[in-house]
């Protein structure tokens, strides 16, 4: 694919921002900007969430953008972050547009809090769950991780391994919310239950006040950026019949995440390359267990082998394929998995906290969808 990600920028991660979801939008993008040696002239094009409560407008306007000639939003929440670089790199490719600016910005943890319970239907599959009691995520997918958890045998301590490795990793990250802090299982399974006998409190992603950007635009342009680029050597999603980006508990199969394993297949065929050959993997997970799920889908692991492959060392410094190098969104901050991506394009230019010695090939996925980055 002849699209690269050309700049990227982003505010702090928060819990209190102190400004406005635009503000926080604004910043981000004009980092990101002027990380790609570009001006808000060069953007023609932008993509962002369906849950991103900035128009385009007023991005625009804010930026001293004159013009869009191409817009996007990719559907749902964190599901569709890759989807985002996708959709940008579809624009440049087939001249919709010669640079797109990508953001996603909010105040989750300091205005509007989605981990907490849901007094309302959003949308109509709503109206099927709450009756139920279902009115948080870690409620909703728990559902889920219940299945996976029985099927394989595993415990609550063994998805613990997980959030110990990404707080390893975000203590040595000064972006993260949880630098300088890291654990161990011991105060993971002191932490308070969210949904026993699944989610403990570290289990679980942060809410964060904050703002990420990407400047996305053709390969041509790598050689007079101020920076390396990432290629997007593939770019795609997954969408099934009988799925639900929230209350996916409708598969036959509820111990393998089948969104995340007929993206793999698209990836690996789009790029030419296998899970051997990735040397970082940034791998969305509003909770815990869904890394585990996503590193047997994708193929790091074989079924019920994640637990392994974790508790080794297999995705820590020096490990097999380490994972979340920021310290995830578990670890730096939760903007909706776009901070993953930024990493992967850090990763590659070898300018991360917690740099993979040599990164040459990532990964990103969002279990829907997902990107290989590697160098021009």
């Amino acid at each position: 694919m002849d699209a690269i990600i050309a700049g990227i920028g982003q505010t702090e991660f928060s819990k209190n921002s102190g400004r406005s979801r635009l503000q926080l939008a604004v910043e981000a993008a004009k980092a990101a900007i002027s990380d790609a040696g570009l001006t808000p002239a060069d953007i023609d094009g932008s993509v962002s969430f369906t849950h991103d409560e900035n128009d385009e407008s007023a991005v625009l306007t804010n930026l001293g953008i004159p013009r869009l000639r191409f817009t996007s939003r990719t559907p749902g929440g964190g599901g569709g972050s890759c989807a985002t670089i996708q959709h940008a790199a579809a624009a440049v490719v087939s001249g919709q547009a010669s640079a797109v600016l990508v953001w996603r910005a909010f105040n989750e943890r300091s205005e509007s809090r989605f981990g907490q319970p849901t007094q309302g239907a959003l949308d109509p599959a709503w109206s099927f769950h709450l009756p139920f009691g279902l009115d948080t995520p870690a409620k909703i997918y728990g559902l889920t991780f219940q299945r996976y958890m029985h099927r394989y045998g595993l415990t609550n301590a063994d998805f613990g391994e997980y959030t110990v490795v990404a707080r390893q990793y975000a203590a040595t990250n000064p972006n993260a919310w949880f630098y300088q802090r890291p654990i161990t299982i011991e105060d993971h399974q002191a932490s308070r239950w969210i949904v026993e006998p699944l989610l403990r409190l570290l289990d679980c992603c942060q809410e964060s006040d904050g703002g990420v950007a990407l400047v996305v635009t053709t390969a041509d342009r790598a050689p007079d950026l101020p920076r390396p680029a990432a290629r997007v050597a593939a770019a795609s999603s997954a969408y099934l019949r009988g799925g639900h980006h929230l209350f996916n508990y409708h598969h036959a199969d509820l111990s393998t995440f089948v969104e995340a394993a007929a993206l793999a297949d698209d990836l690996w065929a789009q790029s030419g390359y296998g899970p051997s050959d990735m040397d970082v993997a940034m791998i969305y997970e509003n909770f815990s267990p869904v890394v585990f799920m996503q590193l047997e889908a994708l193929g790091f692991c074989g079924p019920g082998e994640a637990r392994d492959l974790i508790a080794g060392g297999g995705i820590g410094p020096g490990g097999q394929i380490p994972v979340n190098t920021n310290g995830g969104l578990l670890g730096e901050g939760y903007v909706h998995g776009m901070n993953n991506i930024v990493e992967g394009v850090r990763q590659l230019r070898g300018t991360a906290p917690n740099q993979v010695a040599g990164a040459q090939r990532v990964l990103v996925s969002a279990g829907r969808s997902g990107l290989v980055l590697d160098r021009p």
